[in-house]
């Protein structure tokens, strides 16, 4: 590693020959030679899983009719899926299909 006179670290060009400070933009010749590469790798952003069914499976159960099965019974639950002011959406989950609705009251 090398410092500039200002007391900056200088940094490589792409060709790795020169060094230049990123305060006050001096340029000298690499003393050593060395060449500093960076790879930086992503994590790819991972899902929120929605109500996972062991979630769901503790959830408490409500008489409602699926529009899908015709079954008579849901898991029930809340969130808060807009703005704070307004109220928070229910979700319906048919114990039997696992078709989910949703009813913004």
């Amino acid at each position: 590693m090398e410092f500039c006179e200002c007391g900056a670290l200088m940094l490589p060009t792409s060709t790795g020959k020169l060094l230049v400070c990123p305060i006050c933009g001096k340029r000298s010749k690499s003393e050593s030679g060395a060449v500093v590469k960076e790879k930086i790798e992503h994590e790819k952003a991972k899902t929120k899983k929605r109500a996972s069914q062991e979630i769901v499976d503790t959830l408490p159960m409500v008489d409602s009719d699926c529009a899908k099965c015709g079954n008579k019974f849901a898991f029930w639950w809340t969130e808060q899926t807009r703005g704070s002011d307004e109220p928070e959406t229910q979700f319906f989950r048919c114990t039997k299909c696992k078709y989910t609705k949703r009813e913004y009251t």
